[in-house]
């Protein structure tokens, strides 16, 4: 394949259909750090709901059954990250990463031992979503543009694909316009002064987790029963903590990070075009360097706006009530 073979149209597909992993678990991020709560963890959730996902398809040959498995899961391991923070007042961070590495063995072992297939499930075939075709699909698809942007930009995707765009704007107006939105934020950056006023931070921060919770869990059923068809041992590939950057990309603010999530999505969308490509001058470029790019991106990302980033002031800080 030659440089010149290289599609924008493909890449500006494969962006769309790459966003929604990320965008998820930013979504999801973003209420647990607006709160005050670290979520390292959303990679083991990411994990553990894309197995669970994967595992309840396949038995009943139901994507929706998975979905609301990966949802069990997902929201149980955040109500655990979330009595750790919250109620014992531990480490966030060690909690996070506990839970990462725990689900990313975990996973694995238990994946090996229902299934015998090397730690994954087998294919879902049917037990896949389906994806929507527009009205009209058929009567514009040969037309120049428009046809691709009503076939293949607008349409031929997933619900969890809409779902994923619809929530930014969704997730912007509950944490701006709503008085639970006032009250979270409220609790991550001034906790002592949200419970002079009444409200009770450790039941927001605990709401807050519930909703990361069930957020995360998308991704995780994205990866599987949309992307995939099957999971795999760590198939998430660091999704969670890009999400993380694209949270410091956004200043944690849903459309500044939706455009981070888009970022990412692009350039893991270049990565796989760019495979086996001859370019100019520099030929072929490795597997391994072209896997690198949307990594090198996100240390180059944190490295120019990490400082610039303003953080809810109590995040990571443990609230305990004045006397």
């Amino acid at each position: 394949m030659s440089f010149e073979d290289l599609h924008l149209g493909s890449i500006v597909v494969s962006t769309v259909r790459n966003s929604p992993v990320l965008l998820f678990a930013a979504m999801a991020g973003l209420f647990a750090e607006r709160s005050g709560v670290v979520d390292i963890g959303l990679e083991g959730k990411i994990l553990a709901s894309a197995f669970v996902s994967a595992a309840v398809a396949f038995t009943t040959q139901n994507p929706w059954y998975g979905i609301l498995a990966g949802i069990g899961v997902s929201v149980v391991l955040a109500l655990l990250q979330g009595a750790i923070a919250i109620t014992q007042k531990g480490n966030q961070l060690v909690a996070g990463i506990a839970i990462n590495i725990a689900m990313s063995g975990l996973t694995f072992v238990v994946a090996q031992y229902f299934f015998q297939q090397g730690g994954r499930t087998p294919d879902l075939g049917e037990a896949r979503l389906p994806e929507i075709v527009l009205p009209g699909s058929a009567a514009v698809a040969d037309v120049p543009v428009l046809g691709w942007i009503w076939t293949q930009l607008l349409g031929g995707h997933t619900i969890l694909v809409y779902l994923a765009f619809a929530l930014v704007p969704l997730v912007h107006w509950v944490l701006y316009h709503t008085r639970f939105g006032l009250r979270l934020r409220a609790c991550g950056e001034n906790p002592h002064a949200a419970d002079a006023a009444g409200v009770s931070v450790e039941r927001t921060r605990y709401a807050a987790m519930l909703i990361a919770g069930i957020l995360c869990s998308f991704s995780g059923a994205y990866l599987a029963i949309v992307q995939s068809g099957f999971f795999l041992r760590d198939m998430s590939a660091g999704a969670g903590y890009l999400a993380l950057t694209a949270m410091v990309f956004g200043n944690w603010r849903p459309f500044y990070t939706f455009l981070g999530c888009l970022m990412f999505g692009f350039f893991g969308a270049v990565q796989i075009q760019l495979e086996g490509v001859d370019l100019p001058v520099v030929g072929r470029i490795p597997g391994a360097l072209i896997q690198m790019v949307p990594y090198v991106v996100t240390v180059i990302v944190l490295a120019g706006l990490m400082a610039k980033s303003v953080a809810p002031k109590a995040i990571g800080m443990p609230f305990v009530k004045s006397r």
